[in-house]
């Protein structure tokens, strides 16, 4: 099989995804190589709000635009623990610069400087995230698991959560309720 890196692209889960962490689902993949795929389902809110984690981590938020705003479900992997997804990609401990634009960042020091309004221009908070073997993400692919189009930036981080999987599938330009759950071959 031809070697693919899907790296700064999202996956739209197909109507068929069996899967319930991942049906309906919009994943950024972080990274994508020969040891296989990271990446973090966007748009799935969780019931925990940015407060009630800042507060549960002992951080003091000073930021008041952190209020109201939900903590995402990255994936089923390390649910316990925090991932941030950001722009700009550079500045802090523990990041990993996923290109020019974007970094994902494990450490605390971004979470402080989040709550203390200081933080990256854009941010999306999750718990756990999403990872595949080698060749996992490939197979699923061939399976007609997913579909893949280049991430948009602006979808994750401008738009609210609910909206980012239509706006993914608008970047294909298909209407996503005629999409079949059936593979063809020619």
């Amino acid at each position: 099989m031809q070697s693919i890196n899907l790296t700064h692209h999202f996956l739209i889960a197909m109507p068929a995804m069996a899967d319930p962490s991942f049906s309906k689902t919009l994943t950024y993949i972080c990274e994508h190589n020969e040891q296989g795929a990271l990446g973090l389902v966007v748009n799935r809110p969780t019931e925990l709000m940015l407060e009630d984690m800042f507060d549960q981590l002992g951080i003091p938020i000073t930021n008041p635009s952190l209020k109201g705003l939900p903590v995402l479900f990255g994936g089923p992997v390390q649910l316990d623990r925090g991932f941030v997804l950001h722009q700009p990609a550079d500045g802090w401990q523990s990041t990993m610069t996923i290109n020019q634009e974007v970094g994902l960042t494990t450490s605390l020091d971004i979470l402080q400087a989040i709550a203390d309004g200081k933080g990256p221009r854009q941010a999306l908070v999750t718990l756990g995230y999403s990872g595949w073997a080698p060749g996992q993400l490939e197979h699923e692919l061939a399976q007609n698991a997913w579909l893949t189009v280049p991430a948009s930036p602006s979808i994750m981080f401008e738009l609210p959560a609910e909206q980012r999987l239509a706006a993914a599938i608008q970047l294909l330009g298909i209407d996503f309720s005629s999409l079949s759950d059936e593979v063809g071959h020619s």
